[in-house]
């Protein structure tokens, strides 16, 4: 993974915010690629906040750079409701993780590719 991107917050069902943020990847291999699924888990400042499950069926060129949109609903009861509705509302500064792994067929092999990728983000509503 090269990078996170577009990081925001939405309003989402109930209390918890949706999380939406733009993964960039490269596709370093003379083949094309497609991208099956996405599993990761998200932890904010160290504590696991949600999991994406998506199902793809994008196709990556070879030798390029791509992007693949992630969007989950936080649990701000796992973050500590009063404290992530202050940080969120004041424009606090955290720590987002996301650790799990992309799935990719390559020529119709299955491919997971790990992901482990850590960036400090300032979230508001």
């Amino acid at each position: 993974m090269r990078g996170i991107e577009n990081v925001e917050l939405a309003p989402g069902k109930g209390t918890d915010p949706l999380l939406k943020a733009d993964a960039r990847f490269y596709n370093p291999n003379q083949l094309r690629m497609k991208v099956k699924e996405i599993q990761l888990d998200v932890f904010v400042d160290g504590k696991k906040s949600a999991r994406i499950d998506q199902k793809l069926k994008s196709v990556i060129k070879s030798k390029a750079e791509f992007t693949l949109p992630l969007e989950v609903q936080l649990s701000l009861k796992e973050i500590g409701l009063v404290d992530a509705l202050l940080g969120l509302f004041g424009g606090k500064r955290y720590q987002l993780r996301y650790v799990g792994h992309i799935k990719v067929s390559v020529k119709g092999f299955p491919v997971k590719i790990p992901v482990d990728y850590t960036k400090e983000v300032k979230l508001r509503f």
